[in-house]
């Protein structure tokens, strides 16, 4: 039997995804200087274990390798001419871990630029980059998109209309929140309404949060937000938490939430009103695998 569409699986109502990639590539000391993308390349095999492990811990979906994989990222490194490998080689990865069930989203993440007039990329040129990475992207084979951890609302604008204009399949939107006094605001000064306002209309298929500097219970009061806003919408609300809000030892950002605990409150964000649930910084198989065993 074919596997179902990434469509019909949302429209089920619930989608797990995976836990985050750079925590993982840390514990297994495999973090290379030229980026964590050029490590689809350099060491193949790592990043096939963490995808499979994730799969083995119940995830639907996991994201590709390909998070940093633009051209104005990847020449940060010297590696601009490497686009297209670099992201078929993160969809051949996920892919092979996948399967012929489950899904690889392509993962687009900020240039790391700053979008005229606050910097001098023009959004001409900055679209240009991510419909490249979204057509190697979509041609490899995913099947769908994860655009996540943006801070500005511009930018996350070109991404997602870049990614729409060359490819016809699930796109999810995400933004990175910290605390602004009992509200929430990206560090670009963006809020859950001005996310919603800006995409309700654009033909994504999610919309939510990631990352940020948030403990558990903001992360519920941010899902709590946003499903009020996604009422009578047809966008679902991703939530992708870190495993609790940091604490810095040794220079160092520590994650001590448990996956059990973990596990705990995204049964909260998803009565919230959360669909697609997944983790991102200091979580990993075990968190997702307590959070999947939880909640089916």
């Amino acid at each position: 039997m074919a596997k179902k569409s990434l469509e019909k699986k949302i429209s089920e109502g619930l989608l797990f995804l995976d836990g985050a990639m750079g925590t993982q590539l840390m514990a297994r000391e495999a973090v290379s200087e030229k980026g964590n993308e050029y490590l689809n390349i350099g060491s193949p095999q790592v990043i096939l274990d963490i995808h499979s492990d994730y799969f083995k811990a119940g995830s639907d979906a996991v994201l590709a390798n390909s998070f940093g994989a633009n051209e104005i990222s990847l020449a940060r490194h010297g590696l601009a001419d490497e686009v297209e490998s670099l992201n078929t080689a993160a969809v051949k990865i996920a892919k092979q871990a996948a399967g012929a069930d489950r899904y690889v989203l392509g993962d687009i993440s900020s240039s790391g630029e700053f979008l005229q007039p606050l910097g001098t990329l023009e959004p001409a040129r900055l679209k240009e980059v991510y419909a490249k990475q979204a057509k190697i992207l979509c041609d490899a084979g995913v099947d769908g998109f994860a655009i996540e951890t943006f801070m500005a609302l511009d930018e996350a604008k070109v991404a997602a209309e870049a990614v729409l204009s060359v490819c016809n399949l699930p796109v999810f939107v995400s933004f990175a929140f910290d605390p602004a006094g009992n509200d929430f605001r990206t560090m670009m000064g963006v809020s859950p309404e001005a996310v919603v306002a800006e995409f309700s209309s654009l033909g994504v298929r999610a919309v939510g949060f990631n990352c940020g500097n948030l403990n558990m219970a903001q992360y519920l009061r941010l899902a709590e937000k946003f499903a009020k806003l996604l009422k009578g919408t047809n966008i679902a609300l991703l939530a992708e938490p870190n495993a609790g809000k940091p604490e810095l030892v040794d220079g160092r950002a520590v994650y001590k939430l448990s996956a059990d605990e973990f596990a705990v409150w995204l049964e909260k964000i998803r009565s919230a009103g959360a669909t697609i649930l997944g983790g991102c910084c200091g979580t990993g198989p075990g968190h997702i695998k307590a959070m999947t065993k939880r909640l089916y």
